[in-house]
């Protein structure tokens, strides 16, 4: 569901000037146009020529480096890419303004289609897990795997740590928090954001975490930003009242690609409890827990998601670039523009 207030950020034209996001060593950074949006896109040359492709999507308030620490250790199984959703990391909000599921979901399929790079092996962590669910749902041809981490599917009971970030749906209560803690450094948001996400905050490099507080200093500077936080935080909560077909857990039910769900024992944002059901939603799931992690596991735990990546295309028949099941095409939805 999109939100229907108007976009409440100043245009492009006027936005200002920031400092550049920092890259790993060996990534690159480029920039899609496509009808209403950009997308900043960040990749790793891949070990050889003729890899297959993957994209990974980051969660609420994360940025496609969120995936750095992951990418190096899979440059030898696929050509990766990972995507800055509009209004996140180098992304600019999108035209409509438009934060929902569906249309990060939107933006995600744009993308796939214009560089025709699909079938992917598609990651999602959080939002972005909620957002790949939606794409390999409504788009199977798009789809080689899935691997979601500590995806946001709808939870009856919301784990009482996860109420806050829930509360930024509520219009004017990120203004008040925004004015709370106008004082507040970036490497106090920091430490606030890390302590909620990883399961072992001390897990955190000294370089990562002086990577973070840059990030977080050029976030500030955005007009945009909380703006962009707000209406994806809005678009989770509507996505976990959406009934019938277009209901995310009736969406994982449909999906066909084989997937890998991987949830942290310690993850304060996507109760563990749902793990289980999420592997009966999957009709072709394999599940990872890792007791120690929190929400960010491909940040926390980078090796081992890596090796169940791995052990699931190892089982995994690769169909031919471009070949689509019959299940694939029986089920696809008459239009596919949409994204959900």
């Amino acid at each position: 569901m999109s939100s229907t207030e108007p976009p409440s950020v100043p245009p492009a034209t006027v936005l200002p000037k920031v400092a550049a996001v920092r890259g790993t060593e060996g990534e690159r950074l480029r920039q899609a146009h496509l009808p209403g949006i950009t997308l900043t896109l960040r990749s790793r040359p891949p070990a050889r020529e003729g890899l297959p492709p993957a994209l990974y999507v980051h969660g609420l308030g994360g940025s496609s480096q969120n995936w750095s620490a992951l990418m190096p250790l899979l440059d030898d199984l696929v050509d990766g890419e990972a995507v800055d959703l509009p209004g996140f990391g180098e992304s600019p909000p999108p035209d409509d303004g438009d934060y929902s599921v569906t249309g990060h979901a939107r933006a995600v399929i744009r993308h796939l289609d214009a560089s025709a790079r699909g079938p992917v092996h598609l990651f999602g962590n959080s939002l972005g897990g909620a957002v790949a669910t939606r794409v390999a749902a409504v788009r199977p041809d798009l789809v080689r795997t899935l691997t979601l981490v500590s995806p946001a599917l709808p939870e009856i009971r919301v784990q009482r740590s996860a109420v806050p970030t829930g509360l930024m749906a509520v219009p004017g209560v990120v203004s008040l928090f925004s004015r709370l803690t106008r004082e507040w450094t970036a490497e106090e948001r920091v430490r606030g954001v890390t302590a909620l996400c990883y399961g072992d905050p001390a897990r955190v490099t000294p370089e990562g975490f002086r990577n973070a507080v840059d990030e977080m200093e050029r976030r500030l500077q955005l007009p945009y930003f909380w703006d962009a936080m707000t209406r994806s935080a809005r678009g989770i909560v509507n996505a976990y009242t959406v009934g019938g077909q277009h209901g995310l857990w009736r969406q994982a039910e449909r999906v066909l690609a084989p997937t890998l769900l991987v949830y942290g024992g310690r993850d304060q944002l996507v109760g563990h409890r749902m793990a289980q059901r999420a592997a009966r939603a999957f009709r072709d799931s394999r599940l990872l827990t890792l007791p120690d992690a929190g929400h960010v596991a491909m940040m926390e735990y980078p090796e081992t998601v890596a090796t169940a990546f791995r052990e699931l295309l190892a089982d995994t028949r690769e169909p031919a670039a471009g070949e689509r099941t019959e299940a694939a095409v029986a089920d696809e939805p008459a239009d596919q523009s949409t994204g959900g």
